[in-house]
């Protein structure tokens, strides 16, 4: 066998911020764009208010979903009833409509029962 040279290495790519890459891989996971994950979990408390925001927390938004964590069951039927108000002051965020707003109870307050 003849000695041949490595080819040419391919012509560079610049590097990119992740930025510029999440957008495609959020889409592709079915997670929306990542504008609207941001501003929804770093507005929350806004976008909520500071009592609920004490007690529930959004953990995950996907096709349209949004899944939030409550610590107790009187919080998860508070924001069950105040879901369509929520998912409103979300859409005025703009993006990919979310139409659908998730609670789960977990925490401290889960399964417990009152004295007496």
């Amino acid at each position: 066998m003849t000695w041949q040279p490595f080819p040419p290495p391919a012509p560079s790519i610049e590097p990119r911020p992740v930025s510029a890459s999440l957008g495609r891989l959020s889409e592709g996971l079915g997670l929306g764009r990542p504008e609207l994950l941001t501003s929804v979990f770093a507005r929350w408390e806004e976008l909520v208010g500071p009592d609920i925001a004490a007690h529930a927390t959004p953990r995950m938004l996907r096709d349209g979903v949004l899944t939030v964590a409550v610590d107790h069951p009187a919080w998860a039927a508070s924001l069950r009833l105040l879901a369509g108000d929520i998912l409103g002051r979300i859409d005025t965020l703009g993006g990919d409509p979310v139409s659908e707003l998730v609670v789960r109870v977990v925490g401290a307050g889960r399964g417990r029962r009152s004295a007496g």
